[in-house]
């Protein structure tokens, strides 16, 4: 019992001090990288990249790296150069989703201006 609070309170210590959350950032960024690495030498068959989730998939974007995807990225929503590519995976699918609903929303047309 003593031994289960000591370690209970060690992790509310190293919680508050910020340390659990510095290290799942790094663990996050070493996984990111390994990802990465992994994903280059994968070969994707026709299926997994002519279609995604019912989607038709331009033939570039089917040969394209996920480097050169998020320059696409970046390119069409004006973000700054590696922006893009740098953000950990949720933070893309964030920036995505919100960039859907914005693309969603009445136009100033369909609002009357």
């Amino acid at each position: 019992m003593i031994l289960a609070n000591t370690n209970i309170g060690l992790l509310y210590f190293l919680h508050h001090m910020g340390l659990v959350h510095w290290l799942a950032r790094r663990l996050m960024a070493v996984m990111g990288y390994a990802y990465v690495w992994l994903d280059r030498r994968v070969q994707y068959t026709d299926e997994e990249v002519q279609v995604v989730l019912g989607l038709a998939i331009d033939e570039d974007l089917q040969t394209s790296s996920r480097y050169e995807l998020c320059r696409i990225v970046e390119q069409e929503f004006k973000v700054p150069k590696d922006s893009f590519w740098k953000l950990h995976s949720t933070q893309k699918i964030r920036f995505a989703t919100q960039q859907i609903r914005e693309m969603k929303k009445p136009s100033k047309f369909e609002m009357g201006y």
